[in-house]
C-alpha cells in the first residue's frame, strides 16, 4: 500500500511542480501518475549505474553532481513519456529540486 501512496504523492508533486515552473508541461493527472511510475523505474535501474560511473565527479563536487544525475533522469523520462515536456536542462534541474522538496514534505505529512 505504501508504494501506491508514494506514486500518487509523486504524481501530485509533479503536477504542482509543473504548475509552478515555466518550461515543464504535464497534460493531466494520469500523465503525472505514469511519470511517477517511470521515475520509480528509472531511479531503481538507471540511477545506480549513473551514480557508480560518476563517483569521482560526485566526490569532487561534494555530492552536487547528484543533482545533475536527477536532471538527466527527468530528461530521459521526458523523452519516454508523451504528454510530459521539459524545455531544457535547467528546467529539468529545477523540476527535480522542486519535486524532491514537495515529495519530502508530503511524505512527512502522510
Amino acid at each position: 500500500m505504501g508504494f501506491i501512496l508514494r506514486i500518487i504523492l509523486t504524481g501530485a508533486a509533479a503536477m504542482l511542480a509543473a504548475y509552478l515552473l515555466p518550461g515543464v508541461d504535464i497534460d493531466g493527472f494520469l500523465t503525472a501518475i505514469i511519470l511517477a511510475l517511470v521515475l520509480a523505474v528509472l531511479n531503481a535501474v538507471v540511477r545506480p549505474v549513473l551514480v557508480f560511473l560518476t563517483i569521482p565527479v560526485t566526490i569532487l563536487t561534494l555530492g552536487l553532481f547528484l543533482l545533475v544525475i536527477n536532471a538527466v533522469i527527468i530528461l530521459l523520462a521526458s523523452w519516454m513519456i508523451e504528454g510530459f515536456e521539459v524545455a531544457g536542462f535547467i528546467s529539468a534541474l529545477l523540476f527535480s529540486i522542486v519535486i524532491s522538496i514537495v515529495v519530502a514534505i508530503l511524505d512527512m505529512i502522510f
